[in-house]
């Protein structure tokens, strides 16, 4: 069994000079494909269950699912729920099977978002559970605009909350379908300076282009980045190859089976990317 927690495979990052990936999962052939890809490079790899993903299948049918692949898994697997928008999510998520969560109120005001943040980490802590927050913005491809992550906010969110690992706004944007995202490392660098020994989160890893992954792992606090666009993008690749390839399949069993190979190729270039 090898499940663990972001407090398990974050720390050893900021003296090794690596970063796990936390990868987006949508369903069993992806979430599957990412565990092989981490076997096959050993390294830790984070199962992250996000709205969509949520919105499609049940909190319950997730955990057991990632609890399964990480029983059997040769590396540390991390059952991590992404973007909760409240306490009663996590607890849910929690009572699940997950042993890690995200609560996202980056929306919020500050002293709301260090409230209820605070409240989530109490809770959390005593059952062996971690928690990563998010602090400034992280906008969208076409949607919300960033609002970068202001060092002496976050000095004052993580000493009055107690957090893990905290998600910051330096140019990294989701959703974005090319690695195009200009990085504000002098900003990273201040936060990382008022933030000594915390590992800090990068969502929107796909607009993130691996020669600047290969510089964050090196040297920033960077532990652990957020990949899905490009993985959501493999599989859907390897979706239209199969039914061109083969117009006649109608089996979704022998249709979803031929995506994995792709995906876990696209998986195994991500994870290499912060393997240092």
């Amino acid at each position: 069994m090898t499940i663990a927690t972001l407090t398990d495979v974050l720390p050893p990052c900021l003296a090794d000079g690596t970063a796990v990936a936390g990868l987006v999962v949508l369903g069993w052939e992806d979430a599957l494909a990412y565990v092989r890809a981490a076997e096959a490079l050993g390294r830790p790899v984070i199962l992250q269950a996000g709205p969509g993903c949520r919105a499609h299948t049940p909190l319950p049918v997730l955990g057991a699912m990632f609890r399964h692949l990480a029983d059997r898994a040769a590396v540390p697997v991390v059952a991590h729920l992404d973007h909760a928008d409240g306490f009663e999510t996590c607890r849910i998520a929690v009572e699940c099977g997950f042993t890690s969560v995200m609560f996202d109120g980056s929306a919020l005001p500050l002293a709301d978002n260090i409230d209820r943040t605070a409240r989530i980490v109490d809770w959390a802590h005593p059952l062996g559970v971690s928690v990563e927050a998010e602090l400034g913005f992280v906008g969208y491809r076409g949607g919300a605009v960033s609002r970068p992550t202001d060092p002496d906010e976050a000095a004052r969110f993580v000493a009055q909350t107690g957090v893990d690992a905290l998600a910051v706004a330096v140019g990294n944007t989701h959703l974005m379908t090319e690695a195009g995202a200009t990085l504000d490392f002098g900003r990273l660098a201040a936060i990382e300076a008022a933030l000594p020994g915390l590992p800090l989160v990068l969502h929107g890893g796909s607009g993130i282009a691996g020669e600047v992954r290969r510089r964050l792992v090196r040297e920033t606090a960077v532990c652990k980045v957020n990949i899905g666009t490009e993985l959501r993008m493999a599989f859907g690749a390897g979706l239209r190859a199969v039914l061109a390839e083969r117009p006649e399949a109608f089996d979704r069993l022998e249709i979803l089976r031929a995506t994995i190979a792709p995906v876990e190729a696209a998986a195994r270039t991500a994870i290499a990317s912060l393997a240092g």
